[in-house]
């Protein structure tokens, strides 16, 4: 099972309602960079569900409490992104292996990777450890151009 956005969104708010039972929607919204309608509607669905219990404790201050199914819930969703996470590096790592293997097939034993985030870091230590050398200044060695969670192997000079 993958985690859809609510289902994430879901996970963050019941950790983040776990550590501080006093935080307000405003702070929900700012840790999940949504609007704070987005967090209402999740806390309502949340509520509604029983994972979550809301009391007041002043006129306009709210307290929230995970509830023992909230909490459940919270571990399932927390096991169900870990399990994506893996999924997804096992993927993306195959494909990096499998263009590693072409580019060592053609003669090569370094390369430049263009993109960032994880899946290019996923990308560099998987080249190290094929053996092949991440490069960034010689623009003959082929590249390995991250778009997503695709990887494309260009032996050809693009630069």
């Amino acid at each position: 099972m993958t985690l859809d956005n609510s289902a994430e969104r879901d996970l963050i708010i019941l950790e983040q309602i776990e550590q501080d039972p006093d935080t307000t929607q405003a702070a929900l919204a700012s840790g999940l960079e949504v609007a704070v309608g987005t967090v209402n509607w999740h806390l309502k669905r949340l509520i509604e569900k029983g994972y979550v219990k809301v009391s007041r404790v002043e006129r306009r201050k709210l307290k929230y409490i995970i509830t023992p199914e909230g909490i459940a819930l919270r571990t399932r969703l927390a096991l169900d992104y870990i399990q994506n996470s893996f999924n997804l590096y096992r993927l993306v790592r195959g494909r990096v292996i499998d263009a590693v293997a072409d580019l060592k097939q053609a003669g090569y034993h370094s390369s430049r990777i263009e993109g960032n985030g994880d899946v290019a870091e996923v990308c560099r230590l998987t080249c190290l450890e094929q053996g092949v050398a991440v490069v960034n200044e010689d623009g003959s060695a082929p590249l390995l151009r991250i778009v997503g969670l695709k990887v494309f192997l260009e032996l050809e000079d693009h630069s």
